[in-house]
């Protein structure tokens, strides 16, 4: 499960570097969402990857740390994403003011000539 966790991971982290270094502006957005959704999920999962298993287990007695799950992973990934959305929005935003200016998406603001 690990290996398939860090080829997706992988995967969409180049896709997002490959989006970045495109020349339209809506393009070079969703790359920098691709980077921070591969490094939430990356975060997220230095927290412990298991499968079929509680999230909380409670032993008989004593209570053995290696059964829980670390909550550190899980409130960085949750601040990350509510961080990631403010910052989407203020891309969109200055992304619609530059089209409005210079009437293209071009992240240089002029289109090149054919």
């Amino acid at each position: 499960m690990e290996a398939v966790i860090a080829i997706a991971i992988g995967i969409m982290f180049g896709a997002g570097v490959w989006l970045i270094l495109r020349p339209r502006s809506f393009q070079v957005i969703t790359g920098l969402l691709l980077i921070s959704y591969a490094v939430n999920l990356f975060i997220f999962i230095m927290g412990r990857l298991s499968i079929n298993q509680a999230p909380l287990t409670l032993g008989e007695g004593t209570i053995d740390p290696s059964l829980y799950a670390d909550p550190l992973p899980q409130a960085l990934v949750l601040t990350a994403i509510v961080i990631g959305f403010a910052t989407t929005a203020l891309y969109l935003v200055v992304m619609i003011g530059a089209r409005g200016l210079t009437g293209t998406d071009h992240v240089d603001g002029k289109e090149m000539d054919k």
